[in-house]
């Protein structure tokens, strides 16, 4: 059976950070996922997904990260359940994360905490890509303009010299 969760979002809170009674470090966080595709307004969904960290990786994710850090998660999905105060059964399904990656400079981290939050143009973490083309395709009449952009940034553009490579060449 295969079960692996891989995410990339932003964290709605600071992590909580607590230690089990046998003295095992576990936070827990919200990663917003935004969705691929955008409703009727034009605007775009999240997912808000519960996540769970352990041990030494607990505590280093809670040193290096604190609400709207954009992070990578790599883990898998596990349900539990308890009986809450008025004994009814709660089920809670989260992911278990097993590794995680910080996807945000530090000083773009230190920016936006200095802004008090999200700032969507302090670099290109989770904003469009440096060369302006747009994520889920465009429209027609943009192609020359993004055309010009991504020539301006080709440092081999006009160079007049061309690169032979044969299926030898790679790697794969």
């Amino acid at each position: 059976m295969i079960n692996r969760v891989v995410l990339v979002g932003r964290l709605t809170r600071d992590p909580e950070l607590r230690t089990t009674g046998s003295g095992i470090s576990v936070a827990t966080f919200t990663l917003a996922v935004d969705r691929q595709f955008t409703n009727s307004q034009g605007e775009r969904g999240a997912d808000f997904v519960s996540c769970v960290i352990w041990r030494k990786s607990a505590e280093n994710f809670c040193n290096f990260t604190s609400k709207g850090s954009l992070v990578g998660i790599d883990g898998r999905i596990q349900t539990r359940s308890y009986d809450n105060k008025d004994g009814q059964r709660v089920y809670v399904t989260e992911v278990v994360v097993d590794n995680f990656s910080l996807l945000e400079s530090r000083k773009d981290r230190e920016a936006r905490g200095q802004n008090g939050g999200y700032t969507p143009n302090s670099g290109n973490a989770g904003s469009q890509p440096a060369n302006n083309f747009p994520i889920n395709g465009g429209s027609q009449g943009n192609s020359q303009t993004n055309n010009n952009q991504n020539n301006s940034q080709d440092p081999f553009n006009g160079s007049g010299d061309t690169i032979d490579i044969s299926d030898d060449d790679l790697p794969f």
